[in-house]
């Protein structure tokens, strides 16, 4: 067995422990702050330990600069003392800076910046994104690996540049496998490329709590941003090394997972759990994205009666 990866000292908040991205919901195409604060004071409360705002199920993308420092403050605000990650990714440095400039001023704890792209981009061009941004920042920064959306899939040369950068705190990468030596391999290998002082945080929920068994010192939920009372305890469990707690949620959360796949990701599907759960008021994504249709809302209904979650519709 592959022995665990040494883990970093003295990292920030946002590059540690449990951070619960919950969606940026719209109502009739405008933010509702009321819902998103919701949202935000439900994972504190919860436990979480930091909440990221403005990530990819935040539809960042979607949303105009005026909108994303509502959003912005709203978390903040929300948040309390509990410290605010903040996305700032768009295709041209200079919206990145402006975003990064917004999230510094309402307060975030750091920020995480994906390379988002309309024209493929270089390894250098993606290290000189990151370079002019952090020389900017007086706040941590949060690597973000997400293929899926971006099309950028990051190598470990180019992990390791980017965590050479001043500011950088930690990566966030790409799901990772779910058997167990696999995935301790592949944390092994990022590891084994960056400085002790910058942290590896895994995404995707579905192998959440193997990259946290793995080795990783964070991991960034978006389900935890709405069902914040199953992810927690999932997550302290995982940081404990429960394997058994561990296989026993990936089965209770198979038809949840399922959904993701058939969805193209998380954001239609966490969308309705948050309108089933009546957290948000349905419709809540922004247009052209649409919801879930009847088949798969009962389905899904039925994942949350199975964890034992009223489902109040939307």
């Amino acid at each position: 067995m592959t022995e665990a990866p040494a883990v970093p000292g003295d990292l920030p908040a946002i590059a540690r422990g449990l951070s619960a991205f919950p969606l940026t919901p719209l109502s009739e195409e405008r933010i509702d702050t009321a819902a998103l604060e919701g949202m935000v004071a439900r994972a504190v409360e919860a436990g979480a330990d930091s909440i990221g705002v403005l990530g990819s199920t935040g539809a960042y993308a979607y949303l105009d600069r005026a909108e994303r420092r509502t959003a912005l403050d709203s978390a903040v605000q929300a948040a309390g003392d509990v410290p605010v990650l903040a996305g700032i990714g768009a295709p041209r440095t200079a919206h990145v800076s402006a975003f990064a400039e917004d999230a510094q001023a309402a307060g975030a704890a750091g920020v995480m910046l994906a390379p988002v792209t309309y024209q493929m981009l270089t390894d250098d061009e993606i290290v000189g994104l990151y370079r002019d941004v952090c020389a900017e920042l007086s706040v941590p920064l949060v690597v973000y690996d997400n293929p899926a959306t971006t099309h950028v899939r990051m190598t470990h040369e180019l992990y390791g540049r980017l965590a050479e950068l001043p500011g950088v705190a930690a990566l966030k990468i790409r799901p990772v496998p779910s058997e167990a030596e696999a995935a301790r391999v592949r944390v092994h290998g990022v590891r084994a490329v960056i400085p002790a002082h910058v942290g590896i945080g895994v995404s995707g929920d579905a192998v959440g709590a193997r990259g946290v068994l793995a080795g990783c010192d964070a991991w960034y939920s978006a389900l935890a941003g709405v069902l914040p009372e199953v992810v927690v305890p999932l997550h302290r469990a995982a940081a404990a090394g429960d394997e058994l707690a561990v296989r026993r949620a990936g089965v209770q959360l198979a038809g949840l997972w399922t959904l993701f796949e058939e969805h193209g990701g998380s954001l239609r599907v966490l969308a309705a759990v948050a309108e089933e759960r009546g957290l948000v008021r349905g419709p809540c994504l922004p247009r052209p994205l649409q919801g879930l249709g009847e088949e798969p809302r009962q389905r899904l209904r039925a994942v949350l009666e199975g964890l034992g979650l009223e489902v109040v519709g939307s």
